[in-house]
Parts: structure tokens; sequence; C-alpha cells
């Protein structure tokens, strides 16, 4: 295919993008940027950007709020219904499909929850910070995938397989706990209007609707809804995507015995020998793009579309937008506090030891076999990588707690570990795969 002068431009960041620790390497450069930032003669600059103002809506019915909530709760929600999208898909046909296949990885990351939350709230149970202890229960898993593609090409397919099925489950039981333990006081009339919308879009699935925009505009109400009814956001997001349909409306024989059909009839007809084609090619390519759609599910055209734009966008500006934290040269010491030390200790320690006990729990009473072709050095390894707890974990703390110097102690406790756990996991996976 001939290139354009704006492809051969365009190519290596199309190629940038595709690598597998492309997205980790943007987050952390956006980490970066943010701690500099605010750590810069310019402080006062990142701090006011933050508390703009933007308005969407009309005479009485106007919603005015602060950039940081517009994207702590609006593009985060992207982020969330994306995460919705990869729990269906895996639920339906990956890695959490079948009992075999979900029962190492959930019950390994279960184990990943409960110690870190439990080792954060023994250390702070008889103050108001034990709100806190679900900061170091989750991973983030745009670092620990891109770490562990940094760790090594020699390290078994299966071991990136069962950190990503981890990474899906942790997320589940993040979800579940802001949904469960960081809700507001419920607004019912906002909630049970969000509920009739999600219904709506479910019997629209069930009625064969596969128009993205049908689900975008109806799951925009949804997320409306739940804003306001003191419910967070974000699940709104996690909600729709369970809606959105995830069959095919042909199977892939049929599609191939198609398309091979509507191949040959474009080669048929009489080139043109110039830049435009002959009527009837433009008609089978319509053909073609028909039955390319009918042969694609709308949760995996969805996903796709999205994962750049969460990737490159979504988590990058959340970073920015929340990683800003005041580190001075008494920084080692103002982490010596109950919720810093809590979300240290349970990252590090707690992940560790939950991961690798349920891990061995499974594993000695033959409920589940290790990962082909890996060792305990492997899953040791993914274990301290599963402590790298960034983008959920400053949005937990950012949901547990309302005073700023609780939020400033938890974000001190996040980086220190997230930094710990990335470099002692990728150092041990880097052993394990010599």
């Amino acid at each position: 295919m001939q290139q354009s002068p704006i492809d051969k431009i365009i190519a290596p960041v199309s190629k940038f993008i595709q690598l597998e620790y492309t997205s980790g390497i943007v987050l952390l450069i956006s980490v970066i940027v943010a701690i500099f930032w605010a750590n810069s003669a310019f402080a006062d600059s990142y701090h006011h950007l933050w508390e703009l103002h933007l308005s969407v809506g009309f005479d009485r019915y106007i919603f005015d709020q602060p950039l940081h909530l517009w994207i702590n709760d609006g593009l985060m929600a992207v982020f969330f219904f994306v995460i919705g999208l990869e729990l269906k898909r895996e639920f339906m046909d990956g890695e959490l499909s079948s009992v075999n296949k979900a029962s190492l990885p959930m019950v390994a990351a279960l184990g990943g929850m409960i110690f870190p939350a439990l080792f954060y709230f023994l250390l702070n149970k008889d103050s108001d910070a034990a709100h806190g202890w679900g900061i170091p229960m989750a991973t983030d898993i745009a670092f620990a995938l891109a770490l562990l593609s940094i760790a090594g090409k020699h390290i078994p397919g299966s071991v990136k397989v069962f950190l990503s099925a981890l990474a899906v489950a942790d997320d589940l039981g993040a979800v579940l706990v802001i949904a469960f333990f960081y809700t507001a006081e419920l607004n019912f009339i906002p909630l049970a209007v969000a509920g009739l919308f999600l219904a709506f879009m479910l019997m629209g699935n069930f009625a064969g609707i596969r128009s993205s925009i049908f689900y975008l505009i109806l799951g925009l109400v949804v997320w409306m809804g739940f804003l306001l009814s003191g419910v967070h956001a974000t699940i709104a997001g996690v909600l729709t995507a369970f809606t959105i349909p995830a069959a095919t409306k042909i199977n892939e024989l049929v599609y191939a015995a198609n398309l091979k059909k509507l191949s040959e009839e474009f080669e048929k007809e009489i080139p043109r020998n110039s830049t435009l084609i002959t009527a009837e090619q433009h008609h089978t390519i319509e053909k073609v793009k028909k039955l390319s759609l009918a042969a694609e599910t709308p949760l995996q055209k969805i996903e796709h579309a999205l994962h750049p734009w969460v990737a490159f966008v979504v988590m990058p500006l959340f970073a920015l937008a929340n990683a800003g934290m005041i580190i001075g040269s008494d920084f080692f010491t103002a982490i010596l506090n109950p919720v810093s030390m809590g979300v240290i200790i349970g990252l590090i320690a707690g992940k560790f030891i939950g991961i690798m006990l349920f891990t061995w729990l499974m594993i000695k009473f033959k409920i589940a076999k290790l990962p082909a072709q890996s060792n305990w050095s492997h899953i040791a390894g993914v274990a301290i990588l599963a402590g790298v707890g960034f983008t959920m974990s400053l949005f937990i703390s950012n949901l547990a707690f309302t005073d700023p110097a609780m939020i400033n102690q938890a974000k001190y406790g996040i980086l220190l570990a997230s930094v710990t756990a990335g470099i002692l996991g990728t150092i041990a996976l880097k052993r394990a795969a010599k």
C-alpha cells in the first residue's frame, strides 16, 4: 500500500502506541510532570488549573463543576466503562470464562485485597483514617503490565495472562468496594431514573440494537443519574458496559465465505487505471463494510475504539490532576504516619503475602495448577508487582478522605509503595526469567 507523507509521519507514532508498555510509559511521564509542576515555581498555576469551573446545560439546568471533578467523575467514568467491557469480555470468553481458568487468579486477587486492607486497618483502626482501608487494595494494570514487559521477553506468556486476569479480578473487587463502601447518602429518584435507562439499554440489547450512539446517549443519562444519586458516577460506567451487545450477527465461517465471494466480485470489475474505482467496485466495498459490521461485536468494537483514548488521554489526565504532591526535604519524615505507612505496608507486604498465600493454598489443595511453564519465582514476582497500585489507589483515596492532609499522606504512601514494588517486582521477574 502506497504511503502518503502524513502516513509516514503517523506510522512511528502508531507503532509506539501499539507497544505493550507504551501506556505505562505515558502514565509515568504524567506522574513525573505532575510532581515536578507541583514542586516548581509554577505550583500555584498547577492548583488553580484544576479548580477552573466548566459549565454544561442551559437556563436553570446548569451543571457547574471544577475541572478536577470533571476528570475524576466524568472522564474516569469512561475508564470504568472500559474496565466493564473488559470484565464482560473476560467472563464471556477470556481468562475468567470458566471455573478452571478463573479460580486461581480470582482467589489470588482476593488474597491480594484482603491482606492490604487488613494491614492498613490494623494501623489506623482507632482513627478517622480507618475509612481508607480500600486504598491499598487495587493494582494498576497499566503500570504492572508495562513493568512485566520490561522485565524480559523470556517470561512465559502464561505469567502475563495470570497477571492480567488477577488485575482484572482486582478491578472487579475495587468496583464493588467503591459501590458498597464509598458511596455517599443516596438520592433514590435520580438512582431510579438511572435504573430505568439501564433497563432500556438491556431491552435494546435483547431487541438486537447494535448502534453505539443508542448506548452512548442512554449511558450519559445513566451517568448523570448516578452522579446526582450519591452513588459514585464511575459505577455507571461499569453497569453500562454490561448492557453492550457481545454477539455477532454472523459466524466466522459465513463471514469468510461471503467475504471471499465479494472479493471475487471486486476482482471481476475492469480496473479504470486511475485514482477512482468503478461504481460497482464502490458498491462491493460498501457490502464488505456492512458484512464486517455484522461479523464484529459492538462490545469489542467499542472497547477497541476507546482503549487508546483511555490509555493516552483519560489515565494520563487523571494522573496529572491527582499526582501533584509536595515533596520536600522532609519527605521521608512526612511518611512516618499511620496513613502513609498503612498504604505502604498494605501495597508491598499485604499484596505479596495475600497473593502468595492464597495461590499456595489453591495449589496445595490441588484446586488449581500453576500457570504453564511458570514456577514460584514467577508468582513471587507477580505478587510483588501487584503492589503497584497507582491509578486506582489515588482514585479511592479521593473517595475515602475529605481532609487534604490525609489525602496527601495517602499519596505519599502510594507513590513510595508503587515505586518500590515496581523496582523489586521487575528485578524479581528478571531473575526468574534467567
